[in-house]
């Protein structure tokens, strides 16, 4: 998301974020997802005001907006993963790990398709990549 900021031109006078994660965490930006940020994007990240708002997209027509849109996105793009590993259920899990799933990544590992900053397994095992 904040790399998706940084391209904005105009930058946003005000960000809402849909949830309870704050777009700023309380340690700062300095690496997410494993982008490392320089100081001056951290300096544009941190002028912009912003609030996460849990069940935002019931209250604000944006965060519903962005949200049908994220989640259009994201069904069209799980459709496409499905077919290159069909062995993960994708289409059942639409990005959230179902029990069948984390299985599949016992057994097969993971694909680059998979979010390394989201917890895979319920003991998070700790891949050698």
């Amino acid at each position: 998301m904040q790399e998706s900021i940084l391209k904005l031109d105009p930058k946003p006078a005000h960000i809402v974020v849909d949830g309870n994660s704050p777009f700023i965490p309380k340690g700062g930006i300095k690496n997410r997802a494993g982008k490392i940020f320089t100081d001056a994007e951290i300096d544009i990240l941190n002028s912009i005001p912003n609030a996460d708002i849990i069940k935002g997209d019931a209250k604000f027509l944006s965060i519903a907006a962005a949200s049908v849109l994220a989640k259009t996105y994201r069904d069209e793009y799980m459709n496409k993963i499905r077919r290159e590993f069909p062995i993960y259920s994708w289409k059942q899990n639409k990005g959230y790990p179902t029990k069948e799933h984390r299985e599949a990544i016992r057994i097969y590992g993971v694909t680059k398709y998979h979010r390394m900053t989201f917890p895979l397994l319920p003991e998070q095992l700790k891949f050698n990549l």
